[in-house]
């Protein structure tokens, strides 16, 4: 028998797309450092000789970029920069064919649920006894906790089931000694991630266990933070906010992606839901846990979108007066429902309808933020970056949220930690404020 020779490859992983990618990342360098092999995360070149890029492919921006990224390592592979290239994650699992074809530079492409062989390819062992005791790649105090895979919604705009599959429930007991390994190294926040949280439970369980999930993973030591990523409003399991109430482990936070206000949109877009019954579920949720952060993202140029929808669109966010919104510009995605339709607004009329939603939110924003000056928070910092400190409170998250800013001039806190601070002054978008003297 051939004796294994100590291993010299150096690999960097580069994670594009969204959270949910990042944690597939991470799995994949837990697995190759248990493997011997040295790895990067997002490495900048320092002695790699192979390289794995896990794209996405939601919509066209992130797909281009995940297409200038494996057309800039094939270029740095052409050379001798690297010796292997590899790409795996959403755009491979959707274009693997095309991009053989388009870019044979790359060794070997791999599909969203093709670990196993990924690391096969690498002459890597996949070690079950690795599952759950994922490394991590933000800051050693926050950490994203996938609950399932795939999605079994029908959304017409949508093509990550044709990415990510049908929904996929991992069991409570896996997902709670993940947290519990999590906790043991230092985490304190736990963002809980999906494509839709809210189906939670319903392939393992035969019924919605998302409340049960949360009081489960709230009972575990150390975690002080558990946060509700993209959630899906219809027949959203109201006991959610129950649990939410009565543990303060489950952040006053709810993502909540509802994407238009039009009924005759959101028909189209095949959503199982109305206006209606979307204010409705908004106002329980602010009245079963008063102070709620509610995110969301809107979806505007969808085919059809007329002036007069548009308009229910923006006078709803008027209305819903939401603490976060987002907005997406309609991208026309093969094999989805949709692309029957014609694309037929233009490019520049979607982005003017993008802005106009956008100083909407910015108005409402900066008036919900004013009104924080004078009070005290409690803020988890997150980083130091020049001569502030830089944390979030309960109703931010990471990279997408409000950040609290504090001068590292005249005070000192300490990352990884909570503080409470008083809030002097507020933009559009950011607090600012001093720690509170104990």
């Amino acid at each position: 028998m051939k004796a294994r020779t100590t291993r010299r490859d150096k690999v960097n992983v580069i994670t594009l797309g969204c959270s949910k990618n990042l944690v597939d990342s991470e799995n994949l360098i837990t697995q190759l450092r248990g493997n011997d092999f040295e790895v990067e995360h997002d490495g900048q070149g320092d002695g790699a000789n192979v390289v794995i890029v896990n794209t996405c492919g939601f919509i066209d921006l992130a797909k281009e970029e995940s297409i200038n990224t494996i057309l800039e390592y094939a270029e740095v592979k052409s050379r001798g920069g690297i010796e292997k290239l590899y790409v795996t994650g959403c755009l491979s699992q959707r274009y693997k064919d095309d991009l053989e074809k388009e870019i044979p530079e790359v060794d070997a492409y791999f599909g969203t649920l093709e670990l196993p062989a990924l690391l096969a390819r690498l002459n890597a062992d996949y070690k079950h006894e690795l599952i759950g005791e994922r490394l991590i790649t933000t800051p050693e105090h926050y950490a994203y906790l996938k609950i399932s895979e795939g999605c079994n919604r029908t959304c017409s705009f949508c093509a990550i089931p044709l990415m990510r599959g049908g929904h996929v429930s991992r069991s409570i007991d896996e997902l709670v000694a993940e947290a519990r390994s999590l906790a043991r190294r230092g985490v304190k926040e736990l963002m809980l991630i999906a494509q839709e949280l809210t189906y939670y439970g319903l392939d393992l369980y035969k019924k919605r266990e998302l409340p049960a999930l949360l009081d489960a993973l709230a009972d575990v030591e150390g975690i002080e933070w558990i946060r509700l990523h993209y959630a899906y409003p219809s027949k959203f399991p109201l006991e959610v906010f129950d649990v939410m109430a009565r543990r303060p482990e489950i952040c006053n936070y709810l993502d909540i992606p509802l994407q238009h206000a039009s009924d005759t949109v959101l028909e189209r877009m095949r959503r199982q839901i109305t206006r209606r019954e979307t204010e409705e579920l908004i106002r329980y949720a602010r009245e079963r846990v008063p102070g709620i952060t509610i995110r969301t993202t809107m979806l505007v140029g969808f085919p059809g979108e007329t002036d007069e929808e548009f308009e229910e669109l923006c006078s709803f966010v008027e209305e819903m007066q939401f603490e976060r919104v987002g907005v997406f510009q309609y991208s026309h995605e093969e094999s989805t429902r949709a692309y029957d339709l014609p694309d037929d607004v233009p490019a520049e009329l979607k982005a003017e309808r993008a802005n106009r939603v956008m100083e909407i939110q910015q108005e409402i924003s900066l008036q919900k933020n004013q009104e924080k000056i004078g009070r005290v928070v409690k803020v988890l910092f997150d980083r130091k970056e020049g001569a502030h400190f830089y944390g979030r409170t309960e109703g931010d998250s990471p990279e997408v949220d409000n950040e609290v800013i504090v001068s590292a001039d005249r005070h000192y806190v300490r990352l990884g930690d909570f503080a409470d601070i008083y809030i002097t002054d507020a933009t559009e978008y950011d607090l600012h404020g001093e720690p509170v003297e104990k």
